[in-house]
């Protein structure tokens, strides 16, 4: 059984605790109460690269990442630093997170969030939007073709922006471009965790260039921020290089002004 095998199964026991715990009418209640969508679409988009900053605790590949973990701290050290928008692990077992987490961030920022976790039912959905994510991650490894499809569909039904992750380019297979405008692509391989920050660019070659790219994972210096913005990517998604800063907001801004100083020394 592969890491992300093992993180499916758990994820699966994790979900059916809590939908025995919280039925689906509380949440679609609770929804009527969160907070304004924010359009996490519009945030990746325009001249400059846009930075998704992370907010997790731990990960299987490289154990504990932050302690202590003040959840409302980060979301506002980001907010203030310019985050584009800020992504929230959820995933109790392997990374640490927390629906709680999700909740803490929409209550202390005004950046559109991500929720990112294992999404494999649509309990999840709700779950996200009840706890104030404008935006979800979908990982097209662990859904059938129909599976992403259907989850799609339920997002934007709830006003939810999709993050459609691929690792292998075989996985574009399973999405219809006609319902996803945002395309995450992931230098880590979920098998083995390895990463090449190559990859991502590779596999954008092959999708329109309409649809807004959001490299993700082992991205560390403002070098590899240039040049994947010299590649065609609109975004990046960045969480272990901030979460083992000692302060993340700082290192979010130098990050983000060391980048655009490469890339306009790179144009003149």
């Amino acid at each position: 059984m592969t890491v992300l095998d093992r993180i499916v199964t758990d994820v699966k026991i994790s979900l059916e605790r809590r939908k025995s715990l919280t039925p689906v009418h509380e949440l679609e209640a609770a929804i009527r109460t969160a907070r304004s969508v924010i359009d996490f679409e519009a945030a990746l988009t325009g001249p400059e690269l846009a930075v998704i900053a992370e907010i997790k605790r731990r990960s299987p590949s490289k154990g504990l990442l932050r302690e202590p973990f003040d959840v409302q701290a980060l979301a506002k050290d980001y907010a203030a630093a310019g985050a584009n928008a800020i992504s929230v692990l959820t995933e109790e077992d392997h990374f640490g997170g927390s629906l709680s987490h999700l909740a803490l961030a929409a209550a202390n920022s005004n950046c559109p969030l991500l929720r990112k976790d294992f999404i494999i039912d649509p309990y999840q959905l709700y779950e996200a939007r009840a706890c104030g994510a404008d935006a979800v991650l979908l990982i097209a490894a662990i859904l059938e073709a129909s599976q992403l499809k259907d989850l799609l569909t339920l997002a934007a039904e709830l006003k939810l922006a999709s993050l459609v992750e691929v690792y292998d380019p075989t996985e574009l297979d399973k999405i219809d471009f006609d319902q996803v405008s945002i395309l995450g692509v992931n230098n880590r391989d979920l098998h083995t965790f390895e990463v090449d920050i190559d990859h991502s660019p590779k596999v954008f070659e092959l999708v329109g260039s309409e649809v807004i790219k959001v490299s993700e994972s082992g991205l560390r210096s403002p070098a590899d921020l240039a040049y994947l913005h010299r590649r065609g990517v609109n975004a990046v998604l960045i969480g272990e290089t901030f979460m083992r800063a000692e302060n993340p907001g700082v290192a979010l801004r130098s990050l983000r002004e060391m980048t655009a100083t490469i890339l306009t020394s790179h144009t003149n």
